[in-house]
């Protein structure tokens, strides 16, 4: 039989049963890539990864998130964490423009300062002779001051005044050797304080004749880098139309103290939290995507690997472009959690549709996360949280579930063509080699010839709960236990010249890592 006869793509094709052939694939631990073609994807990588962490070893259901502290009103826009040697406290700031101290998590109780303008705000901590204190500002209202017990608010006059700048005017706030800088809202125009100082004259600094495109300031950081004569700090601003202005030294009222380094031009930044420190470098994110400062300004644009979203580059472009501006555009921000290894980065694409995409610091991989509504993210006691509708949440806690409910997990690994580019191939059956500490519902089936379209639909899944002694039944309760590797068959159907593994789950409280995908398939004739 010729086969001229069949129809497309099954002309060349052999029946069952003939050259079956079984192989093996890693997990995609080279993550989300969203920028290269589907034909030259590596292996490792994934066309689609939602609600996977990408490790160097395997790929994890993300962690869960549970209801930290309720009863505030509207979105919650700024999460503070004042942190003075062994006192740390935690607070937020909701639509009800109220401050509500949420150190001990729980139903919220009056606001400890209402009466503000808006929920959006910067801060830093200083700690002086006198004690640890923490200010913060938004460009509307006067600067508060938080000493570990006692609200402030400071003006010009009075305890803790601030003379030179009307402090409503101030919108960023940074510690800089020693001293509190501060940026005058829609200027080219800096503050800063005496050293160790939270009151007092504040000095200003022009940059209206460095800043050769003008705009405003936007957002100032520090910079640490090894200069060949020791370890140096920068002070770093950043300007709406994307000039990265740079000083070093200790003194700026000494012209042999204090100097500029030079001006850089990258992209126009994207909102207000748009830099972080990142061990001695900065991350910036702007309109070329997430850039270390210090290969950015080596690159002078020229070389797009230089941004840590590279590899997203297709995707983060688009969110750039169509979620960079409108009411929401305010909650982009770049946020570092050690305890997981992530840079999390928030992508506000509605006040009810947030995405994160989330790259893991050691291998430089992609992910996105879904059904988190944050807002703003914060570290306190070395956990994360996520302010959104309301509520302040913990973030990538050990439910494995948001709310309670179940998360949904979908993977669409590179298509592959198995060492064969010119022959059809018909897949029958796939295994996921896992490890759990339950029994997750596994959906996997293979994807062809470059469809990637997946199934989104919600799947079936059964709570699992461990026994509880001297309650559960002997010979029928299931015990608790560490993860324990699965490995069961699936029949898939797929015919075509190349291959993606699709894997989903949708689970709560069950802990999952993907290992590897074995595959079975049978090759046909070459096509004709």
């Amino acid at each position: 039989m010729s086969g001229m006869g069949l129809p497309s793509p099954l002309r060349g094709w052999t029946p069952p049963g003939l050259n079956a052939r079984a192989d093996s694939l890693p997990a995609p631990i080279g993550g989300w890539n969203a920028r290269d073609a589907l034909a030259n994807m590596d292996p490792m990588d994934a066309v689609i990864l939602q609600n996977f962490y990408p490790t160097p070893s395997n790929v994890v259901l993300r962690g869960g998130s549970t209801p930290y502290a309720t009863g505030m009103t509207g979105q919650i826009g700024t999460l503070l964490n004042y942190n003075s040697g062994s006192t740390e406290k935690f607070f937020a700031i909701d639509s009800s423009y109220g401050i509500f101290d949420i150190s001990s998590g729980g139903a919220v109780g009056s606001a400890v300062v209402s009466g503000l303008s808006n929920n959006y705000w910067e801060y830093t901590n200083i700690t002086t002779p006198g004690g640890g204190y923490m200010l913060l500002c938004n460009g509307v209202d006067s600067i508060r001051r938080f000493d570990g017990t006692t609200w402030l608010t400071i003006t010009g006059t009075g305890t803790g005044a601030i003379t030179g700048v009307t402090t409503s005017t101030i919108d960023n706030i940074i510690l800089f050797q020693n001293r509190i800088w501060m940026v005058q809202k829609n200027t080219l125009v800096a503050w800063y304080l005496g050293t160790s100082s939270v009151a007092g004259a504040a000095s200003t600094w022009d940059l209206t004749g460095i800043a050769r495109r003008g705009g405003y300031i936007v957002d100032v950081g520090v910079w640490t880098i090894d200069a060949g004569y020791g370890v140096n700090d920068n002070l770093v601003f950043i300007t709406s139309n994307g000039e990265v202005i740079v000083y070093q030294g200790t003194d700026p009222s000494s012209a042999s103290t204090f100097a500029l380094i030079g001006v850089w031009q990258l992209g126009s930044p994207i909102g207000h939290r748009c830099m972080i420190k990142y061990g001695g470098d900065i991350l910036i994110l702007n309109y070329d995507g997430l850039l270390p400062l210090a290969e950015a300004l080596q690159s002078s644009r020229l070389d797009p690997r230089v941004a840590l979203t590279n590899k997203i580059q297709g995707a983060i472009t688009n969110a750039l472009q169509s979620y960079s501006t409108g009411p929401t555009s305010l909650y982009w921000q770049i946020f570092y959690y050690p305890l997981q290894n992530a840079i999390i980065l928030n992508v506000p694409i509605s006040a009810s549709g947030q995405q994160q995409y989330v790259m893991n610091t050691i291998t430089k991989s992609w992910c996105n996360f879904t059904n988190w509504q944050a807002n703003v993210f914060e570290l306190y006691q070395d956990q994360a949280y996520f302010g959104a509708n309301g509520m302040v949440f913990t973030a990538w806690d050990g439910t494995y579930a948001d709310s309670g409910v179940s998360t949904l997990a979908l993977g669409l690994q590179a298509f592959n063509y198995f060492g064969e580019r010119g022959t059809i191939k018909y897949f029958t059956r796939m295994r996921p080699n896992i490890s759990t500490n339950g029994q997750p519902i596994i959906y996997a089936n293979m994807n062809t010839d470059f469809n990637i379209v997946c199934d989104y639909n919600p799947i079936s899944y059964y709570p699992q709960t461990s026994g509880e002694w001297g309650s559960a039944l002997w010979g029928s309760g299931m015990w608790g236990s560490g993860l324990i590797n699965q490995a069961n068959w699936q029949g898939v159907n797929g015919i075509g010249y190349c291959g993606a593994v699709q894997f989903k789950t949708q689970t709560a409280g069950i802990q999952i890592q993907w290992a590897a995908t074995d595959i079975v398939f049978q090759n046909g004739w070459q096509g004709i």
